[in-house]
């Protein structure tokens, strides 16, 4: 089967230095395991630190990829749940599912969790023509949901339901500020909140916020302006101000956030893509009674409950572009630029 493989790391971002399609053999599945033939791939920032090997060094040979979406072609003699032919999307937090936390229903919270494509390998994630996982990271499609919608909502439609559902515990009619809406994870966090109703203040670039009002949000604003927070708590105030601010972008606008947030209101991060050594004024927090809450991945139950969503029309993947194998140098940097980008890019064979 081809895939696209690296040998060696590219921590100047030459992604094309490094990477190359190659031949490489057939997986066959082990007992638990289903074998897949990938329709569509969704890049995802942990291929960027994957390629630069920092903040982990990963396995190598490596096959990055964390969400693949396919056609079963063979499963492994104890696997139960899949047949040849069924239409599945990968589950990509891989965890011992025997410790205390698995067995709670916090697999997130294990302590041996790896993410498949990103810390696994050599040669094992969604970049290739076909992959294989165990049963039980793999969900099915439900009708109506294609393969490339699949692909593109793996993730970060997990990222994204755990942060406002799982952790945050969102509640009809709040105010929810979306930092960074136009990326994969902001945009399904924008049609997450206003599945519960809530009132969306998101933010983006100013090429960008015409967009987040067709995913949902009830106003748009630029957070590349100095003053983007008066204009949020401007907008808030009528409400008394943000309940859970969703927070993935870190460094440059963690303070700004929890000024804005109400008293109890909660910030939820899974990301710090502009830098993790944020500026925190303790007095918004202790004095607020703030929750500041981290997130990670999430569970197969919560994955299938907003691929159910995804279903019933209610929820759906932005896909900004497709690549094939062959331009994934290209189609890495254009994440990498975040220039024009809005929603999720896509790989395939």
């Amino acid at each position: 089967m081809k895939a696209v493989v690296y040998d060696k790391y590219a921590p100047n971002d030459d992604y094309k230095s490094i990477l190359s399609v190659k031949e490489i053999p057939d997986p066959k599945p082990k007992s638990n395991e289903v074998v897949f033939r990938i329709k569509a791939a969704a890049l995802n920032y942990n291929d960027i630190w994957g390629m630069r090997g920092q903040p982990v060094p990963v396995p190598l040979p490596h096959i990055s990829g964390s969400d693949a979406a396919g056609e079963v072609i063979a499963i492994g003699e104890d696997v139960v749940n899949f047949k040849v032919g069924d239409r599945v999307v990968s589950h990509s937090n891989m965890s011992c599912r025997v410790c205390e936390a698995c067995t709670d229903g916090r697999e997130y919270d294990c302590q041996k969790r790896t993410i498949w494509g990103f810390q696994t390998g050599p040669t094992w994630g969604a970049f290739s023509e076909i992959t294989h996982l165990p049963e039980v990271n793999v969900a099915k499609i439900p009708e109506g949901v294609s393969f490339d919608e699949a692909a593109a909502a793996s993730m970060t439609l997990l990222t994204s339901w755990h942060m406002l559902v799982g952790r945050a515990r969102i509640r009809p009619g709040q105010t929810v500020l979306i930092m960074g809406g136009g990326s994969g994870v902001g945009s399904f966090g924008i049609q997450i909140a206003k599945l519960y109703n809530c009132t969306v203040i998101a933010t983006g670039s100013p090429d960008k916020l015409d967009k987040l009002k067709e995913f949902g949000a009830d106003y748009a604003v630029d957070h590349r302006k100095p003053d983007w927070s008066k204009e949020v708590r401007q907008i808030a105030k009528p409400f008394g101000g943000i309940d859970i601010s969703f927070d993935h972008i870190g460094q440059t606008h963690w303070n700004d956030q929890l000024t804005l947030l109400k008293y109890g209101g909660t910030l939820v991060t899974c990301g710090a893509t502009t830098g993790y050594d944020a500026k925190t004024d303790l007095r918004h927090i202790f004095f607020k009674g703030t929750n500041i809450l981290g997130s990670t991945q999430g569970t197969k139950a919560e994955l299938e409950h907003g691929l159910y969503w995804m279903g019933k029309k209610k929820i759906k993947a932005i896909i900004d572009s497709v690549y094939n194998f062959e331009n994934a140098a290209e189609a890495h940097t254009k994440m990498l630029t975040g220039k024009g980008l809005v929603g999720k890019i896509l790989l395939k064979p």
